[in-house]
């Protein structure tokens, strides 16, 4: 480690966030802007923990769901994936199998038949290593966190290795992914925060508004898995191409919401390359949340199966609808519907991805 680099991790505030079933200690590190924006980091899970933002009165507030313990993180259902990194690969895979290159393999199946965010002990559930990283240009704070996951890791072929890159600039949150393998796997990272821009869940949020860049969405079988085809959103409640309240017609006799018990979609975002998908709105605080990407869709999730048994800060009892996800990412279930962009990686390539949460207030 350089002088430099022990230096910037000086910097971050680190705290004892608790101990974890096999011994090991789970840290809390705190980064915060001239704006008011705080964001606190674990490296259990390589995990939002908490991020605070003043609203139009400059008084700061929370804009996630979380939990001041680590208990709740490793032990509560609900809290599980607030905030954390998703891999290897993000959302589901139909019956917990795919095949590459002609070899089957199966996976262990956490959500039903299906296999969900990883697998039970997926990378929300590992202790990462933290390390010091300069922000680009010097301006900011930065905090990597590195995963070794082994080969055969919850039924994955391949050995890999992941980075995750949070950092603080101004009003902006950016998270850069990378990742290698020595042998043909998938890979489908995401962070999986619980967004409120209101009070961080201590109230419903249907009354946000939403816009995404996307024109179409993945619609999804009983179980939550894609079909393989993609529909227009035109006409449906999931258009979303013009601001709209999520609880607008949620609540619609819409098949595919009535299974999902609200949305829980995958939308195919227009462009490529890192650009604007999405942008959250609380007219309460007057807190905004712009999403740029340079991934392909984004799964949103209306928060419909948190079901008020968790307590987070300051008292909120989380709700259902309490949050909504925006999680960045390539298609459900793609490895087995072959016209879905590919999520393999191969010896010699190099994933990355890059999401940016940028705030304001008005």
């Amino acid at each position: 480690m350089t002088n430099s680099s022990a230096s910037a991790l000086n910097d971050l505030q680190r705290t004892v966030l608790g101990q974890l079933p096999d011994g090991q200690t789970a840290h809390l590190y705190t980064l915060g802007t001239a704006s008011g924006l705080q964001v606190q980091i674990s490296d259990y899970g390589a995990r939002l923990i908490r991020v605070q933002f003043p609203d139009r009165h400059g008084v700061p507030g929370d804009l996630t769901l979380g939990h001041p313990t680590l208990d709740a993180y490793v032990n509560h259902p609900q809290a599980r994936y607030f905030g954390a990194a998703i891999g290897r690969v993000a959302n589901r895979i139909a019956h917990g199998r795919f095949s590459l290159d002609g070899t089957p393999f199966t996976l262990v199946c956490n959500d039903g038949p299906n296999a969900l965010h990883g697998g039970p002990n997926g990378f929300h559930a590992r202790l990462w290593d933290a390390r010091p990283v300069l922000p680009s240009g010097g301006q900011g704070q930065a905090i990597e966190l590195r995963l070794h996951s082994p080969d055969g890791d919850e039924g994955y072929p391949g050995a890999l290795d992941v980075s995750v890159v949070y950092t603080l600039h101004d009003d902006a949150l950016s998270i850069d992914y990378t990742a290698t393998t020595d042998a043909p796997t998938l890979i489908n990272l995401t962070n999986h925060a619980y967004w409120n821009l209101r009070d961080g869940g201590a109230s419903s949020v249907l009354g946000h508004s939403l816009q995404l860049q996307a024109d179409a969405y993945t619609p999804t079988d009983a179980a939550l898995i894609p079909t393989g085809q993609e529909a227009s959103v035109q006409g449906t409640p999931f258009d979303f191409t013009q601001p709209q309240l999520l609880g607008a017609r949620i609540d619609e006799a819409n098949v595919q919401l009535v299974q999902a018990q609200g949305y829980d979609h995958h939308f195919v975002v227009r462009g490529s390359g890192l650009r604007p998908v999405a942008r959250l709105h609380d007219p309460v605080s007057g807190r905004s949340m712009e999403v740029s990407s340079d991934q392909p869709g984004l799964q949103v999730y209306s928060g419909n199966f948190i079901d008020g048994s968790l307590i987070g800060y300051d008292g909120a009892v989380y709700g259902p609808r309490s949050a909504v996800c925006l999680e960045t990412q390539h298609p459900p279930d793609a490895p087995n519907h072959p016209d879905f962009p590919s999520i393999r990686l191969d010896p010699g390539q190099t994933f990355t991805s890059t999401s940016v949460f940028r705030f304001s207030v008005e």
